[in-house]
């Protein structure tokens, strides 16, 4: 049996931080064993950790990328799942990109009314139908229905008892594959058109006087060549097929007709109905428009270049985009550049209620709901035309994200915010995030189920999407960047010998206008033996679920209570292994499952995380966006979220690599060194520590100065000089951008500097600025409440 034992605390000795179980300890042996080629067979085959390098090869299960789940062996009753208190859940990122070396996604073969499917359940031709009676007839695994071989779709059998064309149909034996959709599977039976994106600028003085309408419109061409392009079993398209259209607002809506000689200006001033005064023109192709698109991004500045207007109707522009999408027959996605409160009169106006002192305490719901029902019936209507929303904020005050986001989380988008925007300091991460989401695989007017075989069912859900029935995920836009997890349970026993399997659909429209079907299909064994969870379980889709399932229930409840209920989890899962699966030991020793041995240390740091525990020093918008990121975000994302990576940059060994990112230390203040410098990352944020003693040549190599304190408070990037040190540092710097969703916002913070308090915060492991416990604080706790249980 795997465990592992941490000393006894009779003898009153403090315990050593560093003999503690450790992420990076995990995480390295982990890629020692399991780099390499990861095959997904048999059934219930634990994948390598999210953090390793690894290539797939689809073996009938589909790859961990797409769908994980915290266990990979399942308890046969739902009394012993109960019983260990480890949740049954999936995450599921339908989109995940593919890694170098890895096969695309093969359409699978349809019969003329579409794929061939279970007549009881509808789930989809996949390796999870057994065919039988000589190819004539197929059992389906999740329902065990029997079902008729449709006349064009039957095969003869081979001598293993297989279909003989099973290696030549993707659905046949891959874990993942497409289905090309038939007028069935469509809005109204029609095939769609080619979607859009429709470009949507808050003329307001802090957009214009920034000089952020200006970077956009002067960097528009460039963006609109990174739009996405299709792709289906490796065959790409050469030019994207996306429409285009640009919206601007201010206290009135104005449309811009691109069609013909010059580009024109419509101004719909009727604030109670939306409506689009020249249907015809608003969306074109970028190739065709780019004449018209080049002249309007060179007016745009100018007509509005002396505005006096603060603010505006961020709800009208949304329904005014909207209603372009709809009026062309189209779906698409709004990308929306805002900066205000919406405080003009019409719909969607809001009152500022910013009130940091409540952050932290029982009372912060009344200022992390939305305040009225606008957005959230908005954010319905969009998805029901399958109209997604990414939201771009550039705000110097309150903006209210906690109601104006609802609209992203109901349509399957996302929220990013630029506080006090600085031209030269946050104009670069701008363009960049922007190229990024702009070119990354996103699909719309999506409809995602999961189902399961008998004996489970899925009952919940958490991400940002819309949900009008108990089943069905309806996302008005997916891309690569999102996972949405989900929970089982038993509603009946199960039997050893059957194995659990998931089929989850994705219906969707391609960029280029294709109604497709992403069918992904996973197998899980079953257990009768409590140590056979214990062994198979994956700890990062676990901390992935827990975080996502905080984040709705603490609306529901108060963030403290799902913190106390988190601990009492986490003493429970590990009581349970104690008393069921351990050796027996001395009651002093805390005894963990090797496979769950950091479960302690990542339920620390989400409960001590910005978007369950932030308090007073952040905004009631820095809240919410941290809320939209976890509820969002993708396993990977989360565990650098939990656990931030502290990078040491000066290397005190000789003979260490130069390559690459440097090996990460623990995150505690003991691990900076005055003599060195480190980055310090979460997904979010990244710091570069610079140490006291810091040797002046090195300093003067990096940042052209001889102290940490002659530093430039504000510098955002470091200059670009040309000696070996400073080359490798934004080599380091560079690589860990790439790595993470967003453009990450470097702060140089020397050693006792003022915002050194601010990085300390992201030091898990050390005692918390507002109390919460460190790591060896919080074992010894969590210890505590194990003896309790096993008395």
């Amino acid at each position: 049996q795997q465990q592992q034992q941490y000393g006894g605390q009779q003898s009153g000795r403090r315990l050593n931080p560093d003999d503690m179980p450790s992420p990076l300890q995990v995480i390295e042996e982990d890629r020692r064993a399991r780099t390499g080629e990861f095959l997904t067979a048999p059934r219930g085959a634990l994948p390598p950790l999210a953090t390793t390098k690894f290539v797939v090869r689809d073996g009938g299960n589909a790859s961990p990328r797409f769908i994980r789940s915290t266990m990979y062996s399942v308890p046969s009753t739902p009394d012993m799942l109960k019983q260990t208190s480890v949740p049954f859940g999936l995450v599921l990122s339908p989109l995940a990109a593919p890694q170098a070396g890895e096969q695309p996604l093969y359409p699978g073969s349809t019969i003329a009314d579409g794929p061939v499917r279970c007549n009881r359940c509808k789930a989809y031709m996949s390796p999870l139908m057994h065919f039988m009676d000589g190819g004539r007839r197929f059992e389906c695994m999740l329902c065990h229905q029997m079902n008729e071989t449709p006349a064009e779709y039957f095969c003869n059998m081979d001598s293993q008892g297989a279909r003989a064309d099973k290696y030549q149909r993707p659905e046949l034996c891959l874990g993942a594959f497409e289905y090309i959709a038939t007028p069935e599977y469509c809005r109204n039976k029609q095939l769609p058109k080619e979607p859009a994106f429709i470009f949507v600028f808050e003329m307001s003085q802090l957009m214009v006087q920034r000089g952020l309408i200006s970077l956009l419109c002067q960097n528009m061409t460039q963006l609109l060549q990174h739009l996405p392009k299709d792709s289906l079993g490796g065959q790409s398209d050469t030019v994207s097929k996306l429409k285009v259209g640009f919206i601007t607002y201010d206290s009135s809506v104005h449309f811009y007709k691109l069609l013909g000689q010059a580009p024109e200006m419509c101004v719909v001033c009727d604030k109670e109905e939306m409506f689009v005064p020249v249907p015809e023109g608003v969306l074109c192709d970028p190739n065709e428009a780019a004449d018209n698109i080049a002249k309007l991004m060179d007016n745009i500045p100018q007509i509005f270049l002396g505005t006096k207007e603060n603010s505006g109707v961020l709800g009208n522009a949304i329904q005014a985009g909207m209603s372009a999408l709809k009026a062309s027959g189209r779906t698409g996605k709004l990308f929306v550049f805002h900066s205000s409160l919406p405080q003009t009169e019409g719909p969607g106006k809001l009152k500022n209620r910013e009130d940091r002192k409540l952050l932290g305490t029982e009372k912060e719901k009344s200022v992390l709901s939305p305040q009225s029902v606008f957005y959230n019936n908005l954010g319905q209507e969009l998805v029901g035309v399958g109209c997604g929303v990414d939201l771009f904020v550039f705000n110097d005050g309150y903006v209210d994200l906690s109601t104006i986001g609802q609209v992203c989380r109901l349509t399957g988008g996302q929220v990013q915010k630029y506080s006090y925007f600085q031209r030269e300091h946050d104009g670069p991460r701008l363009l960049q995030d922007l190229q990024r989401n702009i070119s990354r695989e996103i699909v719309f007017d999506a409809v995602m189920r999961v189902r399961t075989s008998t004996g489970v069912r899925a009952v919940d859900f958490y991400g940002h999407f819309f949900m009008a029935n108990t089943q069905d995920l309806e996302l008005a836009i997916m891309d690569s960047t999102k996972a949405v997890a989900v929970e089982v349970k038993h509603d009946d026993k199960l039997t050893e010998d059957e194995g659990v399997y998931i089929q989850t659909a994705l219906l969707y429209t391609s960029v280029s206008g294709q109604r497709r079907l992403r069918i992904i299909n996973l197998g899980l064994n079953t257990c009768t033996q409590m140590a056979e969870l214990y062994k198979n379980c994956d700890l990062d889709t676990l901390m992935n679920f827990f975080g996502k399932m905080a984040m709705s229930k603490f609306m529901e409840n108060s963030a403290k209570q799902v913190k106390e209920q988190l601990v009492s989890r986490t003493a429970t899962v590990l009581a349970c292994y104690r008393k069921n699966c351990a050796s027996p030991s001395a009651a002093g020793q805390l005894i963990l499952p090797e496979l769950l041995k950091l479960l302690p240390l990542y339920v620390n740091c989400l409960a001590r995380c910005e978007a369950l525990s932030g308090g007073q020093d952040m905004s009631c918008d820095e809240r919410a966006l941290h809320i939209y990121h976890l509820s969002t975000c993708t396993i990977e994302a989360s565990l650098v979220y939990y656990y931030p990576r502290l990078l040491p940059l000066i290397n005190s060994n000789p003979d260490a690599q130069d390559v690459g990112i440097p090996t990460p230390v623990r995150t505690s203040y003991e691990k900076l060194r005055p003599d060195s410098a480190f980055l310090l990352e979460n997904g979010l944020i990244m710091f570069l520590w610079i140490g006291s003693n810091v040797p002046s040549q090195w300093m003067n190599d990096v940042f052209n100065v001889n102290a940490p304190h002659q530093l430039d408070p504000t510098l955002s990037d470091l200059p670009v000089n040309d000696n070996p040190t400073s080359q490798r540092l934004r080599a380091i710097i560079d690589e860990v951008r790439s790595e993470s969703m967003f453009h990450l916002r470097l702060f140089v913070v020397p050693q006792q500097g003022k915002h050194e308090v601010v990085l300390r915060s992201y030091l898990v492991e050390d005692k918390g600025v507002y109390g919460a416990p460190s790591y060896v604080d919080f074992l010894c706790h969590i210890h505590k409440e194990i003896r309790a249980l096993m008395q």
